[in-house]
């Protein structure tokens, strides 16, 4: 059986004309329809770590209406033509790709964390006594940042120069490098996601109280902007970049 290439993603461009259903996989989605992951975000429906199952399954999951999701889902598409430069990560080569990612969203790792762990830092010290849930996002948020930034090193490092070594060198052990990698990273993967949703659910949906104080709401809007920062970075990996090798490895 002839192997499709890696570095491009066969996904069909949608029309207008198109529609989504209930047995879309929810990845698929996001892919012909990237408007669809504001959608996705509004409505805790994970498209990146948990984006390889059919849409129905994943709106029943989160106690929603599936008919009122697709109506909403496709008067979206009818409304917003997908346009050439959305889908334009579908379609670069790997090595693009990756670079792109290291670029956009490494970059924003590194120069953000920092920042927003100074609003964290500030917030739960000053606000920590009258609300408890300081101390566990401070908790939480630093240990979400400790993986994220040793997870863009190791990509950096060495699991992205693997995935890319494996086009020159398709022998067993680069196989058996390739598949250690991509479990290793989409295990990582779904840990951030862990600690968001975490995140998101002690702070009421990214919702500062009150009596909160500008750095306060500032923190929460950095918070929520590092969350969907974050899922897109996952998606880019796990349902374009990786699923290419996954391709290879299963048909090597």
């Amino acid at each position: 059986m002839m192997r499709q290439p890696m570095d491009r993603v066969s996904a069909s461009r949608p029309t207008p004309e198109s529609s989504l259903s209930n047995e879309t996989w929810v990845r698929d989605v996001v892919l012909q329809f990237p408007k669809s992951a504001d959608y996705f975000k509004v409505n805790r429906i994970d498209f990146c770590c948990g984006g390889d199952r059919p849409l129905g399954e994943a709106v029943t999951e989160r106690g929603l209406d599936k008919d009122a999701v697709l109506a909403d889902l496709n008067k979206l598409l009818m409304e917003h033509p997908v346009l050439e430069e959305e889908t334009v990560w579908n379609y670069a080569t790997s090595s693009e790709l990756i670079q792109h990612i290291v670029d956009k969203h490494h970059h924003y790792l590194r120069q953000e964390l920092p920042l927003i762990a100074q609003n964290v830092n500030k917030v739960f010290r000053v606000h920590g006594e009258n609300s408890p849930h300081l101390a566990q996002l401070h908790e939480l948020f630093h240990k979400l940042m400790d993986e994220l930034l040793d997870h863009t090193a190791k990509e950096e490092d060495t699991q992205f120069p693997r995935l890319l070594a494996y086009s020159a060198d398709s022998g067993a052990a680069s196989l058996t490098e390739l598949r250690a990698a991509l479990a290793e990273l989409e295990d990582e993967h779904d840990a951030a996601g862990d600690i968001l949703r975490q995140i998101r659910k002690i702070t009421e949906d990214f919702t500062p109280p009150e009596h909160a104080c500008t750095t306060y709401r500032l923190t929460y809007a950095r918070l929520e902007e590092l969350e969907g920062m974050t899922f897109e970075h996952i998606h880019l990996e796990n349902n374009i970049l990786f699923p290419r090798y996954h391709i290879e490895a299963e048909f090597a």
